[in-house]
C-alpha cells in the first residue's frame, strides 16, 4: 500500500511540475506570441495598453504620449508626439497601420510592459485577472531637448544633420536630421508626413540620416577623415607631429596629380610643412602622401577599431543603422587586395567613402576620450508605473582605438583648425574648441557634402560633434562648423 500511494504521489508531483512548467514557459513566451504579424488580436490587444511615454533628458519634455479614444465601450490609446518633428528620429511612431519605428519598436516590449522579467510577468498577470488597464514603462531619452532644437533650426531645411555625444559617457545629446517629419501625420496623412520641398533627391523625410542612407550612409567624409588618417598615422609609429613635408600643392597617384583643395586661382602651394601644418590647413597632398605610405589596410584597420564596416550600436532599430565604410554598387566593399583602393583618396575622406554622422561623432569623441571609444546609447533609464528604475544605462567602453599619447598629440592639431585655420567659425568665446572641417566632392557640379567634426573644450572635452550637409556650394568651414558652434554652446550652457 506505501508503495502504490508513493507511485500515485510521485505520479501527481510530476503532473504539477509539467503545469508549472508549461504556464511558465507560455507565460514567459507571451510577448513572442503577441508580437506574431498573423496574430488577429495584436492590433486591439496593443491598443488596449496604456504605452509609457518617451522624454527628453529632462525628464519633463514629452516626445510621445497617449490619447484615449472610446471604442465599443472600451478605452483605446492612441499614440500622440507632442513635439512633432524634434526627435522623431530617434523615438519613431506606432500607429496601427503603418506599425512602428524607432525606439516605439525596439523598446515596444518596455513601452507596453511586455518586457519579459519575472517583475513585469506577475504584475502583467495580476493586471489582467483583476481587469486593470496595462501601463507600459516609460523611457527617459539621453537628448538634450534644448540643444536638439538648436540643431534642427540651424540646419534650416537643408538636407544633413547633427550628432552630439558626451564623450566620456556615449550618451547622444543631439541627434537631429533633416528633412524631418510629423510623426502625427504618419496614420492618417502618410503623404503629406513623406512631403518635402527639401534640397535634396530623394528628400526622404522619414530616413533618419544620422545612422543610415539609401541604403548606404549618406555622406561622403572628405577632409574630416583627416582626423582618422592622422590618428593612424601618429598611432602606428610611421610618423609623429614633427614629421615634415613638401607640398607643392599636388601629389601624383597612378600618374595623375591629386590637387589640394582650391578656389578659382588655382591650387594652393604650402611648401616645407609639418603634420599638424596639414591638419591645421587642410592639405590634400600631404594626406595624399600619409596614405600611399601607410597603405590602404592600415587605414582601414584603424577605421574598424573606431567603428567602420558594422552598424553604429544604438537601442534604434537594427534596419535603421547602416556601417560606414567603402561602398561600391550599393553594397560595403573592404577588398582584401590594396589595389583595388586608392590609398591617396582614402587617406583624404574620398574614394568610395561614405559616414553616417553618428559614426564620425564616434571617432572625434574617441579622440576627445583620449583614444577610447565609448559605446553610444540614446537611452538613459527605463521606468515602470509605480516609479521604480527597470534598466539604467551605465557607460560602457567598446576598446581603446588609439594611445592616450596619440590623442593627446592630435588634439592641439585640431585646435589650431578653429583657432586659425579652416574652421574659425566654429570659434566660442571663453572656449577653446578643438575640430576639422571637410568638403567633399560628389561629381555633382557644385554640389559638395560639406561637414565639421569637434570637440570642446580641448582641454575637459564635454560635447564632441559631428555635423554633415547634401548639396553644398560653400565648404565645410563656412557650411558645417557654424552649426557646430551653436550646437555645442547650448549644450555647453545647459551642462556646465
Amino acid at each position: 500500500m506505501n508503495t502504490q500511494i508513493r507511485n500515485l504521489f510521485l505520479v501527481f508531483a510530476l503532473l504539477f511540475v509539467a503545469l508549472v512548467g508549461m504556464s511558465s514557459y507560455w507565460l514567459w513566451r507571451a510577448p513572442d506570441l503577441e508580437a506574431r504579424q498573423g496574430n488577429p488580436n495584436l492590433v486591439v490587444r496593443q491598443l488596449l495598453i496604456e504605452r509609457g511615454l518617451i522624454y527628453a533628458a529632462d525628464g519633463e519634455t514629452v516626445f510621445a504620449r497617449n490619447r484615449e479614444q472610446e471604442v465599443d465601450g472600451q478605452t483605446w490609446f492612441r499614440r500622440r508626439y507632442p513635439e512633432r518633428g524634434l526627435a522623431a528620429h530617434v523615438h519613431g511612431y506606432s500607429t496601427i497601420q503603418r506599425s512602428r519605428t524607432g525606439l516605439e519598436e525596439s523598446l515596444n516590449d518596455y513601452l507596453t510592459g511586455s518586457n519579459a522579467d519575472l517583475a513585469t510577468l506577475l504584475d502583467r498577470a495580476s493586471d489582467t485577472l483583476r481587469g486593470i488597464t496595462r501601463q507600459g514603462n516609460d523611457v527617459v531619452t539621453t537628448i538634450d531637448a534644448n540643444a536638439q532644437r538648436v540643431a534642427l533650426d540651424a540646419l534650416g531645411g537643408r538636407c544633413g544633420s547633427v550628432v552630439a555625444l558626451e564623450p566620456a559617457s556615449g550618451r547622444v545629446l543631439v541627434m537631429a536630421s533633416s528633412p524631418t517629419f510629423d510623426p502625427n501625420l504618419v496614420e492618417n496623412r502618410f503623404r503629406q508626413a513623406t512631403r518635402s520641398n527639401a534640397p535634396c533627391d530623394p528628400a526622404a523625410p522619414l530616413f533618419n540620416r544620422a545612422t543610415a542612407g539609401f541604403p548606404s550612409p549618406a555622406f561622403i567624409p572628405g577632409s574630416t577623415f583627416k582626423v582618422l588618417t592622422a590618428a593612424a598615422a601618429l598611432d602606428s609609429g610611421e610618423f609623429s607631429a614633427t614629421s615634415e613635408f613638401d607640398d607643392p600643392g599636388y601629389c601624383v597617384e597612378y600618374g595623375q596629380r591629386v590637387f589640394n583643395y582650391a578656389d578659382q586661382a588655382g591650387p594652393t602651394v604650402y611648401g616645407r610643412v609639418d603634420l599638424g601644418d596639414a591638419v591645421e590647413n587642410s592639405i590634400n597632398s600631404v594626406f595624399c602622401n600619409i596614405g600611399k605610405e601607410l597603405g590602404p589596410r592600415v587605414i582601414l584597420d584603424y577605421a574598424k577599431e573606431f567603428g567602420f564596416y558594422e552598424d553604429p550600436p544604438l537601442e534604434t532599430p537594427g534596419d535603421e543603422r547602416a556601417p560606414s565604410g567603402l561602398w561600391s554598387n550599393g553594397r560595403l566593399f573592404d577588398p582584401e587586395d590594396p589595389n583595388q583602393i586608392d590609398p591617396g583618396r582614402l587617406a583624404f575622406g574620398q574614394e568610395r567613402l561614405l559616414v553616417t554622422p553618428l559614426q564620425m561623432a564616434m571617432v572625434v569623441a574617441t579622440i576627445a576620450n583620449g583614444g577610447v571609444l565609448m559605446r553610444p546609447h540614446v537611452v538613459d533609464r527605463i521606468v515602470a508605473p509605480d516609479g521604480d528604475v527597470v534598466t539604467r544605462t551605465r557607460p560602457d567602453d567598446l576598446r581603446r582605438v588609439v594611445s592616450a599619447e596619440t590623442a593627446a598629440t592630435l588634439t592641439p592639431m585640431m585646435v589650431r583648425v578653429v583657432s586659425s585655420g579652416t574652421g574659425t567659425a566654429a570659434q566660442i568665446s571663453g572656449v577653446e574648441v578643438a575640430g576639422k572641417t571637410g568638403t567633399a566632392e560628389t561629381g555633382r557640379q557644385g554640389q559638395n557634402d560639406t561637414g565639421f567634426i569637434a570637440f570642446a573644450p580641448a582641454g575637459s572635452p564635454r560635447v564632441a560633434i559631428a555635423v554633415y550637409l547634401q548639396n553644398q556650394s560653400g565648404t565645410g568651414g563656412a557650411t558645417a562648423a557654424p552649426i557646430a558652434k551653436d550646437v555645442m554652446e547650448a549644450i555647453l550652457r545647459s551642462n556646465p
